[in-house]
């Protein structure tokens, strides 16, 4: 992580955002960071390609607060802002399904990148799970943008989410896999994709190489 690629995607800011993190990713304890965490977020819920991204700047400033002085004060200033944007997700929805599907990204991408002793954070579990059950309900399977949201995130967190919560992955696939077989008005891109995030667990959070052909030759044609 010791490279350029620190800059990741904070081109994007204004000069003096790009200075606070830049500096709190090289110098965390002397920044203001619950102001970083805010600006990350606010950035995460705008912009879908840096939801994507931002997991790891965050990674890189909980290390670097961790090796200067054992500390812990940008995790919990973000821990409590996604919290609190959790807590109006349905509203946050309403309002713009964008937003929505940016906060969920950025949610599970945190649950990836940010771990304690190599384990995922225990505190993000429920909420990415409610996250995930709520973009499998009949009105999300309606919108290809949730849906695809939902196996994007699974592909990426479904193994270490069910290893952690296997209960509440099975509850989950219940929901995909009636939504797949009853649910009325599913576009056929939206159809694909739920069967293939099934076949996916189904086979070991892998998918066979014909799988593989026949789901990507369908989305790429």
């Amino acid at each position: 992580m010791e490279n350029s690629s620190e800059d990741y995607k904070i081109q994007s800011f204004d000069m003096d955002t790009q200075k606070l993190l830049k500096t709190a990713l090289k110098d965390p304890g002397s920044v203001n960071l619950e102001k970083v965490s805010n600006v990350l977020v606010d950035q995460s819920l705008k912009d879908p390609f840096f939801s994507k991204e931002a997991g790891r700047i965050c990674f890189t400033i909980v290390q670097a607060e961790a090796k200067q002085n054992n500390g812990a004060v940008f995790r919990r200033h973000l821990l409590n802002r996604l919290q609190q944007e959790f807590k109006q997700r349905e509203e946050t929805r309403k309002r713009s399904l964008q937003e929505w599907v940016c906060y969920v990204t950025f949610i599970c991408n945190i649950f990836d990148y940010l771990k304690v002793n190599n384990m995922p954070m225990v505190a993000l579990v429920p909420p990415v799970y409610d996250c995930l059950v709520r973009l499998a309900q009949p009105d999300a399977l309606l919108n290809e943008e949730e849906v695809d949201c939902l196996v994007l995130q699974l592909h990426r967190i479904g193994e270490q989410l069910e290893k952690v919560n296997g209960q509440r992955m099975d509850e989950l696939f219940f929901l995909l896999r009636d939504g797949f077989l009853l649910q009325e008005g599913l576009t056929s891109m939206a159809r694909l994709l739920l069967l293939e995030i099934l076949e996916f667990r189904a086979g070991g959070w892998m998918l066979s190489s014909t799988a593989h052909k026949y789901y990507y030759s369908e989305i790429s044609e």
